[in-house]
């Protein structure tokens, strides 16, 4: 009975703290649309900020997540059926996130829905939200398929969560083998058609937003891109590993050691490639010797967020995970392994930030004034209250949907 008091305390506590950034972050929002970005600390130099950042951090977040769910709904990958709806459902949340940064960010942010009714043709932007549009779409049509069964058998008992059940299912009954490869067939046809799109058409068109811009050397590179696809595997490794150790152990569950480490190994695998990626652009952008690019890097490097770098995106986010991931002791603790996740997903975000803002403090032209940006209070607290809603969201949809199957929860696993 304590051990279900104590549960039922953290959660509502927890309900506490994500109802309490929530409020903080809409007095922010509300401020925002008040005063607009005067709001904030951007410029005409520095002209996005911390809600870009966090947009390309989430959106990355999403199409990782949504290509982890797809080694075990497409590629059969047996040893992950364990976090595939989770996959799934922190892919669609992290997309829900990401449009409410960019959203933050627009001048205009009631005229977000011209991009539909104005379609230039030649505009990647254009094209990247109708990406967005049916990315999600397939997103959600493959959580609810994977669901289904599940969702079938959980209607037949009482209670809300058996009421919505039976609401998403139509009240349908129908459990049959034919049924249950029927829903297979179509995840995996989904699946397949989600890959492109997700790669080339979301994370992939994200990167063409900065690659596309010849006027910032840095950002004009065809390598950006592709590191932008191989961190958002990475972060949505450590994430999702993150989420499966601590939604276990507080559902007092066993931990399957053996995925946690499996995911270290891929976790590091990535990682090493990621950190090889970040050294050759660099290296390939000094070589170059090109001023304007120089001095971004001497920026990042020297400049005053260089401790975002070295500090965040180097000791924590790739030093110390690869020392735990690589330490014959450390390796073998799961609690070790997820402490390195966490810092991993903290490194990943400082990546984010500087690819966004170090480019623009540097002027595109000799004579131009020097940018400064540093978030203000109003996006510190709108950041925390975006990133708090999609907590809030993740805790109802793992309470209210069957996100581990019937069988696990049965069985305790």
């Amino acid at each position: 009975m304590s051990a279900v008091k104590n549960s039922e305390r953290l959660t509502k506590a927890w309900y506490g703290v994500l109802v309490l950034l929530m409020a903080l972050g809409g007095w922010a929002i509300i401020e925002r649309i008040r005063v607009g970005l005067v709001a904030t600390n951007l410029t005409s130099e520095t002209t996005w900020g911390a809600w870009v950042a966090f947009y390309i951090f989430f959106v990355g977040l999403s199409v990782g997540t949504f290509l982890l769910s797809t080694m075990f709904y497409v590629f059969k990958i047996e040893h992950y059926e364990k976090i595939g709806r989770d996959a799934l459902l922190v892919s669609i949340i992290s997309m829900v996130v990401a449009l409410c940064f960019i959203l933050l960010d627009l001048g205009r942010m009631e005229r977000f829905w011209h991009t539909f009714r104005y379609w230039n043709f030649t505009s990647m932007l254009a094209w990247e939200v109708r990406f967005y549009v049916i990315y999600i779409g397939l997103l959600i049509a493959e959580l609810y398929l994977s669901m289904r069964q599940d969702l079938i058998r959980v209607a037949k008992g009482t209670g809300w969560q058996a009421a919505l059940a039976r609401f998403l299912t139509f009240g349908s009954t129908d459990l049959s083998e034919e049924s249950k490869k029927r829903d297979h067939k179509w995840l995996k046809i989904l699946g397949s058609i989600g890959i492109p799109i997700a790669i080339f058409g979301v994370l992939g068109g994200e990167g063409m937003l900065f690659a596309g811009v010849k006027a910032r050397p840095f950002w004009n590179s065809g390598l950006l891109p592709v590191i932008l696809v191989v961190s958002a595997l990475v972060a949505s490794i450590a994430l999702l590993l993150v989420f499966y150790v601590i939604r276990t152990k507080l559902m007092g569950r066993e931990v399957d050691k053996e995925m946690v480490k499996s995911l270290a190994g891929l976790l590091a695998f990535f990682l090493l490639i990621e950190a090889g990626m970040e050294f050759f652009e660099f290296f390939v952008g000094a070589y170059g010797l090109q001023d304007t690019e120089l001095a971004t890097i001497e920026t990042i490097f020297q400049g005053p967020f260089s401790w975002l770098f070295w500090g965040i995106q180097i000791f924590l986010g790739v030093v110390v995970p690869l020392f735990i991931f690589f330490n014959p002791r450390l390796k073998e603790s799961v609690n070790a392994i997820t402490l390195a996740a966490i810092l991993v997903v903290i490194g990943i975000l400082g990546v984010r930030f500087n690819i966004v803002v170090p480019p623009l403090i540097v002027p595109v032209l000799q004579g131009l004034p020097w940018g400064y940006y540093y978030p203000s209070p109003v996006e510190w607290l709108s950041s925390l209250g975006i990133v708090a809603f999609g907590l809030f969201l993740y805790t109802v949809a793992i309470k209210a949907l069957p996100i581990d199957t019937v069988e696990e929860l049965r069985e305790g696993k």
